[in-house]
């Protein structure tokens, strides 16, 4: 079966740059299962930008275009579609053009032309890859007269700090994505559970997905007690969340150190997921080519997914009976958070500034993020906008906005890398037959090493 391409990173974000040498393969999503398409706007597909909005008093030379790229999703193209057009309405000097990708060109792309001075003058990226886009000088910090810290620390969710570096915010995000578990309603009532009752701890969640999995007489899966796809969601799951919740954590407080090895967390939450597959059976690789596509069709009972996906549900399968909870929990509560954040790349400046800053701060506003929620399904960035009872109450939105509290945002210097490391690690095991505690100390050799290879460059400058 052909296996799915990663947002989040996979949003990460198996996206691309510099990831790789600059390159890329997305979510996160850092993530998730966002299809190419194209948008109104695309120039890239030959598509024109809005015109721009009649004004009388505006003065013909004072008119000042932006351009603004995002990769090709296309619940986010049409919304910015009709943001960028409600924008110009109220800044009548400025138009904004929206250009598109493909999401396996989208890196190649920026690493290509923002060197040369061209490209994007506002860039939609993953947040895992903000460390590569700053080292390698793609990026400018946000102008403070816009972006305070003040204002940024007051206004927005704490873990919005994966975006600052060398002491400056080099991005803000519209909307966050947490972790979460879907499950299938119907399926749960045919199995004889309760669908009110979801799983809420580790051993609960093994047990409800054993009496949930399906297999015919050749002993092959027709539906997964839990969907298990490594390089979708769950190498997400297994930093910022299980690793936190059996007790440990992902990473020093300066950036520059590995702690899954400094207790007994990390292995035990490395076993934990593998298990869920090799020994209790209740999950496969790439089963239905991945694991959005299982559980869409009925044929994953559970899945490990994000926020970003409840727009895709409610548009591809509407009649789907599914309900979201808080992920199982250990000894401590613990999900992940990723975000897609906007910045202004490095030579825009003069009037062209002012109207980048003048953009981020309308994408960041109280009106576009409902607007974010309620096309795209992703969670407000700012607090207050978050927990207005509409969401934080809503039986969907709710379950991801209550564990906010107990988000992390795992620091990557590379999120391919460490997402391909991760996944090999865990087909060592699976596929190798390699002990739990070797391909365990491998993978944490391997991620340290690109650490201190990129802080070593980052301390010599």
């Amino acid at each position: 079966m052909r296996k799915r391409k990663n947002s989040y990173p996979v949003y990460s974000m198996s996206a691309a740059l510099l990831l790789s040498g600059l390159l890329i393969a997305l979510s996160g999503c850092s993530g998730g299962a966002d299809q190419a398409s194209s948008g109104k706007t695309d120039t890239v597909n030959g598509n024109e930008a809005p015109k721009q909005a009649a004004d009388s008093g505006a003065v013909k030379d004072e008119l000042v275009t932006i351009e603004y790229w995002q990769y090709q999703y296309p619940a986010k193209v049409d919304l910015i579609n009709a943001l960028i057009e409600d924008f110009q309405k109220k800044h009548p000097n400025i138009r904004v053009k929206q250009t598109n990708f493909p999401y396996d060109q989208y890196n190649e792309k920026v690493a290509a032309l923002v060197p040369a001075g061209k490209g994007p003058d506002v860039i939609n990226l993953y947040y895992g890859w903000l460390p590569k886009y700053v080292s390698s000088g793609y990026l400018q910090p946000l102008p403070d007269s816009a972006f305070s810290e003040n204002t940024i620390k007051q206004e927005f969710f704490p873990f919005v700090d994966t975006a600052k570096l060398n002491g400056k915010y080099y991005a803000i995000p519209t909307a966050v994505r947490t972790l979460a578990l879907f499950y299938n309603k119907d399926l749960y009532v045919k199995a004889g559970l309760d669908p009110s009752k979801p799983p809420a701890t580790w051993d609960e969640l093994v047990a409800y997905a054993k009496k949930l999995t399906q297999k015919d007489k050749n002993d092959q899966y027709v539906v997964e007690g839990l969907a298990w796809q490594p390089n979708a969601q769950l190498h997400h799951w297994y930093r910022d969340a299980l690793v936190y919740q059996a007790g440990g954590k992902d990473i020093s407080e300066d950036r520059r150190k590995i702690l899954w090895n400094q207790s007994t967390a990390g292995l035990e939450a490395f076993k934990y997921l593998i298990d869920l597959s090799l020994v209790h059976k209740v999950g496969t690789n790439n089963f239905y080519n991945d694991d959005i596509t299982a559980f869409k069709g009925g044929h994953a009972a559970m899945n490990i997914d994000g926020s970003f996906q409840l727009g895709g549900l409610k548009k591809d399968v509407p009649d789907l009976n599914y309900a979201i909870a808080p992920l199982p929990a250990y000894k401590e509560k613990a999900t992940q958070v990723s975000f897609w954040a906007n910045a202004i790349t490095r030579n825009v400046q003069g009037k062209k500034l002012e109207a980048a800053a003048e953009f981020l701060k309308y994408l960041t506003s109280k009106e576009v993020q409902e607007q974010w929620v309620e096309k795209i399904g992703e969670l407000p960035a700012k607090k207050d906008v978050a927990l207005q009872d509409k969401y934080s109450k809503d039986e969907k939105l709710g379950p991801f906005i209550q564990q906010l509290a107990v988000a992390h945002a795992h620091f990557f210097v590379d999120e391919k890398l460490e997402r391909d490391y991760f996944t090999e690690a865990v087909d060592q095991v699976v596929l190798n037959k390699v002990p739990y505690e070797k391909a365990f100390e491998e993978l944490v050799s391997r991620t340290q090493k690109l650490y201190d290879e990129y802080w070593a460059k980052q301390d010599k400058k």
